[in-house]
């Protein structure tokens, strides 16, 4: 008779959903936990908006960089020893800089900012090059992954960079945009601090999302094919070619961009991401088998496609998951916390009012546009987030409020001076924002309030909600639709977003007591 595990291990193509059922839902502190607890993993590891990854291998652990955007801090760093269980463990960039659209100037960065990091490890020093939107290619390094990170800014941008150091110590950066994929060739200096040449090496037609690794003599050039969400390999003796290529997975086999690592014991694992609708972009793991000096993706049993469960690549790992849920009774912000550009620091405290986060209104004419918003990703399937605040504070004209941030924002918001609540959603246009008032006046009692946000990724709507006593919710403003576009709204999965503005520029403050996410 098959056991219960062995059963599991041959179910490659059972779904995510009902893996997840297996685990009781009092057990895990987020919406979504990979580890099964039975040595086998569901993917995603993080059911969250986690782009554009990339990971290597150093001794024991594994390291994760990931795409940010808009938010600050800027460019995620993830930790985990089994490539399953992570955690994050720095943001290299506090806050934005190089262009006053990262302070919502000039149309703000939507869509832009921080994306595309690659991310390497040489000599005890880690790298990661990174090009910002209209900025020349950085190349950050720290002698520990927690930081503190310094950098050093190239003479040209190299869209998506893939930065690579070969045997010889020889130091490269390769380059290509989706648009043409034609990939270009910078050799670096051995400080890693300028480019000193420049070649073409191939071409791929609308290859982008470059990463290049060396195995067995053979470079292997992995490149995302975003107008056909697929991932393509190719392998070649020398960096100059001749190249050959082949495809590899893609959206419906797993996702479009990613590359391999290799593992402690010899074996290899490849990570790529998906495009999951409203949640955003995710990234899946899968094991990774080696056929006439080429990576095939899944297991021999069943090729060509990432496995929505599978044996864990390391076994023995206790369970690890980012922050979530938060009482603000440390002196600075948990890691799961970003601002929506870079923040005003004198308008935001821990500090003022101990256990509490204290959030000054900003200037701003409506949402889209508010400085110091802050936001948590969403996760999938279905997330709720909960928030007590102290409205006594607020004054006439402030806006102050808790909901979602994406391609449609709605807030949940308390007008200051009124005892009143509204609801009112910010849909991103090609035009520019539209605002839609749900319901406008809706009154309560005193100053403390609880307001809540469901994500429901499946059903692609959000319900806010309020509550009085923290036990009775009352609806307010109907369902609002859950989106993701890369065109309008923030190019990212939807957020979490707790703001605070006043149009008139200077009003009061919100004070958060704790903020609580949970599944429903």
């Amino acid at each position: 008779m098959l056991t219960k595990l062995s059963l599991l291990l041959q179910c490659t193509t059972c779904s995510a959903a009902a893996a997840l059922s297996a685990i009781s839902p009092g057990v895990a502190a987020q919406v979504w936990r990979s580890d099964r607890g039975d040595g086998t993993y569901a993917n995603p590891p993080l059911n969250a908006d986690y782009p554009d990854p990339d990971i290597i291998r150093v001794g024991p652990d594994f390291y994760f960089a990931s795409t940010t955007f808009a938010n600050a801090p800027g460019l995620t760093l993830l930790h985990s020893r089994d490539l399953v269980n992570w955690d994050i463990i720095s943001h290299l960039i506090p806050r934005l800089d190089g262009s006053p659209k990262f302070d919502l100037a000039n149309g703000g960065s939507y869509r832009h900012g921080i994306y595309a990091p690659s991310l390497r490890y040489r000599d005890g020093v880690f790298y990661v090059a990174v090009t910002p939107v209209g900025q020349n290619t950085r190349i950050y390094r720290a002698t520990d992954p927690k930081g503190p990170w310094t950098h050093v800014t190239l003479d040209r941008a190299a869209f998506d960079p893939a930065l690579f150091f070969d045997d010889d110590g020889a130091v490269y950066l390769a380059t290509s945009i989706g648009s043409d994929g034609t990939i270009t060739l910078h050799t670096l200096d051995r400080d890693v601090t300028r480019i000193v040449s420049s070649r073409v090496i191939y071409y791929n037609k609308g290859a982008e999302g470059s990463k290049l690794i060396k195995r067995n003599g053979f470079y292997y050039l992995f490149n995302a094919i975003p107008g056909k969400l697929a991932l393509t390999v190719s392998r070649a003796r020398h960096l100059d070619g001749p190249w050959e290529t082949r495809p590899q997975i893609d959206d419906t086999a797993g996702g479009h961009q990613g590359a391999i690592v290799d593992l402690p014991n010899g074996g290899w694992y490849g990570f790529v991401m998906r495009d999951s609708g409203a949640i955003g972009r995710v990234t899946n793991i899968s094991p990774i088998f080696w056929q006439d000096d080429w990576p095939i993706w899944g297991t021999p049993a069943a090729p060509g496609r990432v496995p929505d469960v599978a044996p864990k690549p390391i076994a023995g790992q206790p369970v690890t998951e980012p922050p979530s849920s938060d009482d603000f009774a440390a002196s600075t912000l948990g890691r799961q916390w970003q601002w929506n550009h870079s923040p005003l620091d004198h308008l935001w405290s821990l500090t003022e009012r101990p256990g509490w986060l204290r959030l000054d209104a900003a200037s701003g004419s409506q949402f889209w546009w508010a400085r110091n918003t802050l936001v948590q990703k969403g996760q999938a399937p279905r997330a709720r987030g909960e928030m007590l605040v102290d409205t006594r504070a607020l004054k006439r004209g402030d806006v102050c409020g808790f909901g979602t941030l994406g391609k449609f924002s709605a807030q949940l918001s308390v007008l200051g001076g009124t005892n009143t609540l509204t609801m009112r959603v910010t849909e991103d246009r090609k035009d520019g924002p539209h605002v839609d008032i749900r319901e406008a006046g809706r009154r309560f009692e005193g100053s403390r309030l609880w307001l809540r946000t469901d994500m429901d990724f499946p059903a692609k709507l959000a319900t806010l909600s309020y509550s009085e006593d923290g036990r009775r919710f009352t609806p307010i403003g109907g369902t609002v639709p859950l989106v993701f576009d890369w065109q309008t709204g923030t190019f990212q999965g939807v957020q979490f977003a707790l703001s605070c503005y006043n149009p008139a520029g200077k009003g009061g403050w919100l004070d958060v007591d704790r903020f609580t996410l949970s599944r429903f």
